[in-house]
């Protein structure tokens, strides 16, 4: 497709209240095939277009579809994943190069990000969140309690972090791997793989999360979104709108690997779900050369993809995790 024929442009919906507070920002669509979020802020656009409540402090931007060409083609890319490798690109290569140069100055020009996906397999909605504070090299932040604040008041009671460690796991991994030329794998060997929306939003001070709504085709979906996007307003006292008491307690996963899919028939040994358990030493997929995949430990399989392209994320597994939310 040539560029001529690609979308122009990012729709964005913003509404400036004349009493200061806080900037956040909405995404859907990151991955075109993800449209709860382009749902919900459809609702939430329709509520402050009838008056059910008003944006009363700081600044409320939506953005309905963030990949427009994704969405268009209905697919998670367009031309590569837009939640990896999210910067400001001074010579675009692809579609999502041109993306991220209006998308990051968009990300700084806030402090509060939500930004609303969904996944594969049947499940139950969870969020991802960031580190605690620190200041090592991977993800500094600083902001940790106020986005576990967010955490507690979104409505899922699962969440998984440990996703900058898990990526960078993977990196490393593919670097020192014998890849064919021909492996779609050239962002994934980048250093900076690992940094989407909200790892952007971090690292230029600010904070926010990711929260997956539930299956792609699932209506309740839309649900999740529509009353996250309310909670958060209610948390940060933008709108006038009940805040709902946080999750009382949460279940906490910590990503401990990443798998690749290696060639076109690799198969999985069942059809796993997201959070499906596995004993250590159990079979999880088997390779086109018949070597087996198996579970490092006890753990969870988490966003299992059967038709990954060789050489990008096929599975992750993940373990409990000590970390408190609430």
């Amino acid at each position: 497709m040539s560029y001529s024929t690609q979308p122009a442009f990012i729709q964005s919906h913003q509404f400036t209240a004349l009493q200061p507070g806080p900037r956040l920002l909405v995404l859907g669509a990151v991955h075109g095939n993800e449209t709860c979020g382009t749902q919900a802020i459809a609702q939430v656009l329709d509520d402050l277009a009838s008056g059910a409540f008003a944006i009363e402090r700081g600044v409320l931007t939506m953005v309905p579809v963030t990949n427009p060409l994704a969405y268009r083609q209905r697919t998670r890319q367009g031309d590569r994943n837009l939640n990896r490798n999210l910067r400001v690109t001074a010579q675009p290569a692809d579609f999502e190069d041109h993306v991220g140069n209006v998308l990051c100055p968009l990300l700084e020009a806030h402090n509060v990000l939500l930004d609303l996906h969904s996944f594969h397999t049947p499940g139950q909605p969870f969020i991802m969140a960031g580190p605690t504070n620190n200041a090592g090299g991977l993800e500094p932040f600083q902001r940790s309690e106020e986005e576990t604040r967010m955490v507690a008041h979104l409505g899922p009671r699962r969440v998984v972090e440990g996703w900058m460690d898990v990526y960078a796991r993977g990196v490393e991994r593919r670097q020192h791997a014998q890849v064919a030329p021909a492996t779609p794998t050239v962002g994934l060997l980048d250093a900076g793989y690992g940094i989407g929306t909200s790892e952007y939003m971090r690292s230029r001070g600010g904070y926010g999360v990711t929260l997956e709504c539930g299956q792609h085709d699932d209506p309740e979906a839309v649900g999740v979104a529509y009353r996250a996007i309310r909670q958060a307003l209610a948390l940060l006292g933008m709108a006038s709108l009940a805040l709902k008491p946080a999750v009382p307690t949460f279940e906490v996963l910590r990503l401990a690997d990443v798998i690749d899919r290696e060639h076109e028939n690799d198969r999985f040994t069942q059809p796993w779900k997201s959070f499906d358990p596995v004993k250590a030493g159990q079979a999880i997929g088997q390779r086109h050369d018949g070597r087996i995949v198996t579970a490092p430990a006890n753990g969870f399989v988490v966003f299992p993809n059967p038709n990954a392209l060789p050489g990008n994320e096929w599975f992750y597994f993940a373990q409990e995790s000590d970390r408190t939310f609430g």
